[in-house]
């Protein structure tokens, strides 16, 4: 075994510390603010480096997108929803600032307990145990019957149920598929057949929800196929909406649309496998920017929401 001196460590090659590159500056630090500070000053004192610089990238991104005509696709999950967020994405959609806008199943779920009842979210250890989990009887019935007669009319999920909400729920406000529907943003839904509560219950029409949640994808594809220059952004979707964005891109790209530099961003509270694979990694390989934001999304979002608004948005 080789043998390391004292003597051996005069022969060590050094260089200028000027000359390194350096990750960390002062001019990347942050800054206190006092308690009299704006929102605006709060956000600039953020120091530029980390999640905190890509964070402020993601809303220049936006307003960027926006200005140029580019679409920003924002597709989630469920907790982003039941996380009381229904108001900030509101926000983002009325200023022109979301493109598209798509749902995995139980997404769907929650934005339709909001309009219908004002509360969403059950204790599902406890329904669960008493064999209850999932069988309210106003949401899996209403669901089934707006996806039934909205597939008939040959609506994809989405619409089905954002114009069933804006007729028939006393809080049609509240709804984000709602106001997809009312602005004209594409409003998608994707939904893996036994997944969602609305499922098990004896108003389901597999096939009717199927064809539905179909015509969504396609939809969803279109959308994708235009998303050379923007930004595809994925929001608490652990594995539906990664998978159906890598067979929407495939698709495309198959059928000769350039999707190659657009901004691709992952925002959840932990690091997940899809996300990561299917979002920022593969897609991104011929160009473009990928970003991965770790952090709880009721921080995360308003903090994003703000960053937009402050600066202009």
């Amino acid at each position: 075994m080789k043998r390391i001196t004292e003597e051996d460590l005069k022969r060590v090659q050094t260089y200028p510390l000027a000359g390194r590159k350096s990750i960390a500056t002062r001019e990347s630090f942050s800054r206190p603010v006092s308690g009299e500070a704006s929102l605006k000053q709060f956000l600039e004192s953020l120091p530029r480096i980390y999640m905190a610089k890509d964070l402020l990238r993601v809303a220049e991104r936006l307003r960027e997108c926006r200005d140029a005509g580019k679409p920003a696709h924002f597709a989630m999950g469920s907790h982003v929803i039941k996380n009381g967020l229904g108001p900030i994405l509101q926000d983002l959609m009325k200023r022109k600032l979301v493109g598209a806008l798509s749902f995995n199943g139980s997404a769907l779920v929650h934005d339709f307990e909001i309009a219908y009842q004002g509360a969403t979210s059950e204790d599902v250890d406890t329904a669960l145990g008493e064999g209850k989990f999932g069988l309210a009887r106003e949401t899996a019935e209403n669901l089934n019957d707006a996806i039934s007669a909205g597939a008939a009319r040959g609506l994809g999920l989405g619409r089905c149920v954002g114009e069933w909400i804006q007729t028939h729920c006393p809080h049609p406000e509240d709804s984000l598929l709602a106001l997809g529907a009312r602005l004209g943003i594409p409003t998608t839904v994707h939904i893996a057949v036994g997944t969602d509560i609305f499922h098990i219950h004896p108003g389901f029409d597999a096939g009717k929800a199927g064809e539905a949640s179909y015509r969504d994808f396609l939809e969803f594809a279109g959308s994708v196929a235009d998303l050379e220059g923007g930004m595809y952004l994925n929001i608490g979707s652990a594995v539906i909406l990664p998978e159906v964005f890598l067979k929407a891109l495939s698709l495309v790209r198959n059928l000769g649309h350039r999707v190659e530099r657009f901004t691709a961003v992952n925002l959840d509270f932990i690091r997940q496998y899809r996300p990561r694979r299917n979002v920022l990694e593969r897609p991104t390989q011929a160009g473009g920017e990928a970003i991965e934001i770790v952090g709880p999304h009721e921080i995360l979002l308003p903090l994003l929401h703000a960053a937009v608004v402050t600066a202009g948005g």
